[in-house]
Formats: structure tokens, sequence, C-alpha cells
């Protein structure tokens, strides 16, 4: 079996990081997290969460910041210098925006963001994507019972996230599974998980030498990739999140050879 590029220290900091969300997620009010299942809005690729009323709690918010700043520090304290400066600038103002670009996968305004107060590029925006989790998870909860499919080259139904991992379950059904907000839904075997073609020509599943339980499905239409692990085959099912960490070397090979997670909308063709 193929060696994850993934570091021990590194996943054991993850799952300590999903240990918390799942607290986290259990003291947030769900009632404050409401999703509009418009249809016409989902079958146009709106994600759900660009529609939903969610209260976000702010002091909750810095608090979770807080315990990953502790979580973080206590793994490399190096880090203590640059929570001293965040500390100062996270106001409850800076969090709401924080809540708000996180959302909408805005990676420039935190790059912009660790630019202007000296902070590690990575952490910003690092820090907003764990800590808004939980509610795109609550949210994904509500919304399951609606998601049946995901529609071409929109990604994830509930948060928008690109689709990039299934596992093979049951009888050998793919289920898309999203690993920031969980949702998952089935998907035809044979068939790309961006653009929807199910040309057996032009999908393809690349087997990777020593991975007996995983394949990359790559398609020739929109050079879109899909990790497919088969879960049936683990002793103990991992977590979404932390199987998608754990196979990140098949998105290296993906990538390698031309191909994308969501896809290219005109393909390379």
């Amino acid at each position: 079996m193929k060696t994850t590029v993934v570091s021990r220290e590194y996943k054991e900091l993850q799952s300590k990081i999903i240990k918390l969300q799942e607290s986290w997620k259990n003291s947030v009010h769900a009632d404050g997290v409401n999703p509009n299942l418009d249809k016409a809005a989902m079958a146009a690729g709106v994600p759900v969460v660009a529609l939903a009323d969610i209260h976000f709690e702010i002091p909750l918010f810095l608090q979770w910041i807080k315990e990953l700043e502790e979580l973080l520090v206590n793994q490399n304290p190096a880090l203590s210098a640059s929570f001293e400066i965040l500390n100062d600038k996270l106001t409850e103002t800076v969090a709401h925006q924080w809540i708000e670009e996180a959302l909408s996968f805005n990676q420039s305004y935190f790059n912009e963001f660790a630019r202007e107060t000296g902070l590690e590029e990575w952490l910003p925006y690092f820090l907003a994507e764990s800590a808004v989790r939980p509610y795109l998870q609550i949210l994904a909860e509500k919304a399951q019972p609606e998601i049946h499919k995901a529609e071409p080259r929109c990604g994830c139904q509930v948060c928008g996230e690109p689709v990039r991992i299934a596992q093979l379950e049951g009888e050998g059904q793919k289920v898309v599974y999203c690993p920031r907000c969980t949702v998952h839904w089935r998907d035809k075997r044979v068939a790309c998980s961006h653009c929807g073609n199910n040309d057996h020509k032009t999908v393809e599943n690349m087997n990777v030498e020593g991975e007996a339980a995983a394949q990359i499905q790559v398609c020739e239409k929109c050079h879109g990739y899909t990790k497919v692990i088969d879960t049936r085959q683990y002793i103990t099912k991992p977590t979404v999140a932390i199987l998608d960490l754990t196979t990140i070397h098949l998105d290296f090979i993906a990538q390698e050879r031309g191909y994308t997670s969501g896809g290219s909308p005109k393909g390379k063709n």
C-alpha cells in the first residue's frame, strides 16, 4: 500500500481539529441555521448556503479561534507571536468579514489580510475555514434529504466546494462526499462527477500502483478528476475529511497529468 504523503503529526492535528469541530457543532443553536431549499436556484447551481438564513454567533466563532490557537501553538510554539498580532486585529467586525469571505472561498482576501498584518499566508484562511465548517455541516444535515445529485460544473450543492472524492459503498454504489460540509449524493459508477459525461470511452478509472482500494476517475471531456475510494475494504472507515487528506497524493498524481478538481468549463481540447 502506498504511504500517504501526509505526516503522522499533521494527520493527528487534523483529527484533533475535527474533534473540536464536532464539539463546536454541538454548541451551535441549530434553529439558527435554516436552509432555503429553492429548487429553481438549486437546479441553476446556486449552493444552498448562498440563500440560507444562518445566525453566526460571533462570540462562539472567536472562542473557536482561541481554541485553535491553543492547539496550533502547542503543535508549533513559534506561532504564538502570530497569534499575538491576530488577537489585536480580530475584532467582531473582522470576524463577520472572515465568515463572509470564507463562505465565498475568497482566498485573495485572506492572503491580503495576512500580508497587511504580517501573518503567515496560510493562517487566516485556515482559521476562518475551520471555524465556519460546523455551521456548514449543520446546514448540510438539514439539507441532506433534498440533495440527490449535483448540477454539472457546480460542485457541492450545499457549500459549493469542488467535487474531488467519492466512496464505493454497499453493492458498489458510487457516493460523492463533500469533505467540507459532509453532504453526500449518489452518482453513476461510470460518469464524470463534474460535467456529467457518462461516455465510457472518455471516462476512465486510473489505477495507482500500490493502491488496492483507490482509483482516480478522469474525464477527457472536461479534464476533471475524482478520487474514488473503496471504503468497504477499510476495517475502520475514516471521516471524509481525513480520507480526503490521507489520499492527497492521488490529487497530486491527477494534477500532474493535467486533470483538475472541478474540471475545466471548456475542457482542454
